[in-house]
């Protein structure tokens, strides 16, 4: 075999490790959720490529024989060839024959080498791992062809190294489960907003639906205290007068007090009735005619089962129950939704107040239903208390504050804006400048244009 022979046949051995290096980490990085994509998009190659990467174990199998095969020919072929070719011009400088021999082993397999590992590997795996899905449609079909030419010897290897770790308790690649945790699905989709492939809304949806189902009704719900209800002792004026207010869509009729909700009404229905009634006949109404079943649940239900409840029975009002039995308030479907794509308002939600607004940096007023968690992302603390909100939070540290006094919450001072009772209603966060965890209170401060809305609980769906 002359020199030119030789080294047509390591270019093409180089070409083959390549191939086979760029075939292992393509088949290990590609996405399977892309080339399922793919196929269903009626990618022919697709479906070969599927076929490869959910037998995972035994094509990287061929991978490495084929890489392990064109190796040892490069080691065989490449050295002595380069040896031949440089003997004359290490001849032609006079040197002994011992050190022509040793300078010439020396450079043939530092150049082997170096070919082998620049061409035949590193280049092909940056290529490999940043063209994954399309080098493994390329490669699919040879590879496939590989390893059924190659398929006795690739059992036997594969077989002997499966025993060998098995004995270490280790299954084969392609017994590993391909899911993701839920936080590296987070870090999955923090790559791809700073990448740009998704935009921040796109990201702040997917984390809100993280976050849904550690959320329980008791977090999003009304309080009590807060609930806007109808009696079913009140005359239809007075109910008339009371739904004309404050124009909510569903309202809970109570039997004496809201312990006892026996259902709701909807304004849609109630006044398309009475507005083809006479006076007399608005006066004969009886509430309890119009009273609609409603859910309800123990407070601690997470919200997720609670939507799939109402969805089920079409009932979009659901009151909540605490332990003793009493009522602790109600949810609606728009509470729920608005965990997920955040603050619903329409026409009627014009005097309605962010729980939240930014006055200045460090700097904000509160609806005392804020809770802890929206209050630690918000300050970037760690503040963990046995209640939900920011309200209860004071109350536990003072029960007897009253408005227009402070107490310190780390190294914010909380001041006391409006409470109606015990029910603290909104409340003020400024961070302590050079007196920490120090007391004293501070002047309320006049809005600013800047607003930031976190959530928004409505009292009933409107």
């Amino acid at each position: 075999m002359d020199d030119i022979d030789s080294l047509i046949l390591i270019g093409v051995l180089i070409a083959l490790t390549a191939f086979f290096v760029a075939s292992e980490f393509a088949i290990v990085r590609v996405r399977r959720s892309r080339i399922d994509q793919l196929i269903s998009e009626g990618n022919r190659r697709a479906v070969l490529a599927k076929r490869i990467i959910m037998d995972l174990d035994e094509y990287l199998s061929a991978s490495q024989l084929g890489i392990t095969l064109t190796s040892i020919g490069l080691g065989v072929l490449g050295e002595p060839a380069f040896e031949r070719m440089l003997h004359p011009v290490l001849q032609s400088m006079g040197l002994p024959d011992s050190a022509e021999h040793v300078i010439a082993f020396a450079a043939a397999y530092g150049l082997i080498t170096f070919l082998h590992v620049v061409v035949g590997e590193l280049a092909p795996k940056t290529v490999a791992i940043q063209k994954a899905e399309k080098l493994t449609l390329w490669i699919a079909g040879p590879l496939r062809l590989f390893y059924v030419f190659m398929f006795p010897f690739i059992w036997v290897l594969n077989g002997s190294a499966r025993i060998l770790t098995g004995l270490a308790g280790l299954k084969p690649a392609s017994e590993h489960e391909g899911s993701h945790s839920e936080e590296e699905l987070r870090i999955l989709m923090s790559e791809s907003l700073k990448n740009g492939e998704i935009n921040p809304s796109e990201y702040t949806f997917v984390n809100k639906i993280f976050e849904f189902d550690n959320r329980i009704a008791r977090e999003i719900m009304i309080p009590r205290k807060e609930i806007a209800a109808v009696s079913t002792d009140m005359t239809v004026p007075e109910m008339l007068d009371m739904m004309l207010k404050d124009k909510y869509t569903r309202w809970p009729v109570t039997d004496g007090d809201k312990d006892s909700v026996i259902g709701m009404i909807n304004t849609k229905h109630l006044f398309s009735d009475l507005l083809f009634m006479t006076e007399d006949e608005k006066a004969e109404v009886s509430i309890t005619s119009y009273v609609r079943p409603v859910i309800e649940v123990i407070e601690t239900i997470p919200i997720h089962d609670l939507l799939i409840k109402m969805q089920r029975e079409r009932i979009h009002l659901a009151i909540l129950s605490d332990e003793y039995g009493g009522t602790s308030g109600l949810v609606t479907t728009e509470d729920i939704l608005e965990e997920i794509v955040g603050d619903i308002r329409d026409e009627f939600d014009e005097d309605e107040q962010p729980l939240i607004q930014k006055l200045s940096e460090r700097h904000y007023v509160l609806d005392g239903k804020v809770r802890i968690d929206q209050v630690n992302l918000l300050l970037g603390a760690e503040i963990e208390e046995e209640v939900d909100t920011i309200g209860g939070l004071v109350l536990k540290r003072n029960i007897d504050i009253c408005a227009g006094e402070s107490i310190q919450i780390g190294g914010y001072t909380a001041l006391i804006l409006e409470m109606d009772g015990r029910f603290i209603k909104q409340l003020e966060l400024k961070e302590e400048q050079g007196r920490p965890g120090g007391q004293g209170t501070i002047n309320r401060p006049l809005p600013v244009p800047e607003t930031v809305m976190l959530h928004n609980a409505t009292l009933s769906e409107k």
